[in-house]
């Protein structure tokens, strides 16, 4: 059985770690967005300017942990349901 409270706080540090080097990437080197999108998600996408503001660090730190909790936590459900 996994114990799912510890590795949800684990998920939760690892995501907002993550997040902000993520985050410092693209404020220091802008030209990292459409590169990662061509080569890390397939697709050439022009989004215009980036919109890096103390309001979108928090509110995409906030989004990505509850993302990623409830894929988590999905994942330690499966985990600890599903016989072997």
């Amino acid at each position: 059985m996994i114990n799912t409270k510890h590795l949800l706080k684990v998920t939760a540090a690892w995501i907002s770690i993550v997040y902000v080097i993520c985050y410092l990437g693209v404020a220091l080197f802008p030209g990292i967005r459409p590169g990662f999108m061509r080569y890390g998600l397939h697709m050439g996408i022009d989004f215009g300017q980036n919109v890096l503001n103390f309001g979108t660090f928090i509110s995409g730190l906030i989004i990505w942990n509850i993302m990623a909790l409830v894929a988590v936590w999905l994942f330690a459900v499966l985990f600890n349901g599903i016989k072997k």
